[in-house]
């Protein structure tokens, strides 16, 4: 049987065509692609500082990592790169994350990677919602953020434009390309790209996809670096400081 190849993939051997240069935004995706606000809320803490399983999506779970200093934190809610979990991507950002005094949520996808990326909204928009509305009452509302690395980071683009009135910042580590989504709010965008990136390589990925936000009004702080498929310290301490407002 021939495997299903990926929009991610399929767009690479398109050279990186962003679907239709994203004029299927306006009429693509559909109620699935939103956060329910009316979501269960599960017990939140109060947490202890440090790094504790989520306790909600059973052995797809994920993870919080909690600063020391007293809440309410800033929140990025950050989803890890295909076949990933919550656990290994919070540990790229958990010393900038520590620094700025922000609340870290990560939980798993329910699935090897977003559904989105390969198919449809779904089961993944249901559980991160579940999520949002267990971090919510701990946080500053001035300051919540949906953030992701690779195929994460591809899926909070699409996920964070659909609901960028719940969100107020958006950041895409390596980002493969944009999905069509209705689109709700404009929050400002952070993207990162390696140049010498050989997974999802930066001229058919973040080099096309930040100009498309750019014509879409999208305000986005792009930042190129010199490494491959990665999160580098000085750029995972940057995007803190740009999520907190201090650059």
């Amino acid at each position: 049987m021939t495997p299903r190849l990926s929009r991610r993939e399929l767009l690479r051997l398109a050279g990186g065509m962003l679907a239709g240069p994203l004029a299927a935004c306006a009429s693509g995706g559909g109620p699935g692609e939103r956060l329910s606000l009316a979501a269960p809320p599960a017990p939140a803490g109060p947490w202890a500082p440090g790094l504790h399983p989520l306790g909600l999506g059973g052995e797809r779970d994920g993870v919080v990592l909690v600063p020391a200093r007293p809440g309410p934190w800033p929140l990025m809610m950050l989803l890890h790169g295909a076949g990933g979990a919550g656990r290994r991507v919070a540990r790229l950002l958990a010393p900038a994350a520590e620094s700025a005094g922000c609340l870290v949520v990560a939980p798993d996808s329910r699935a090897r990677t977003w559904d989105a990326v390969t198919g449809d909204f779904g089961p993944d928009v249901v559980y991160l919602s579940r999520v949002l509305a267990m971090a919510r009452g701990a946080v500053d509302a001035g300051r919540v953020a949906l953030a992701g690395f690779s195929d994460g980071a591809t899926y909070a683009l699409a996920l964070g434009r659909a609901n960028g009135d719940r969100f107020t910042h958006l950041l895409a580590f390596s980002p493969g390309f944009l999905i069509p989504v209705h689109e709700h709010g404009a929050p400002p965008i952070f993207v990162s790209h390696g140049r010498g990136d050989t997974v999802l390589p930066i001229a058919t990925c973040s080099r096309r996809l930040v100009p498309a936000l750019r014509r879409r009004g999208y305000s986005v702080s792009y930042r190129e670096f010199d490494g491959g498929h990665e999160v580098p310290p000085a750029v995972a301490g940057h995007a803190m400081s740009w999520l907190l407002g201090r650059i």
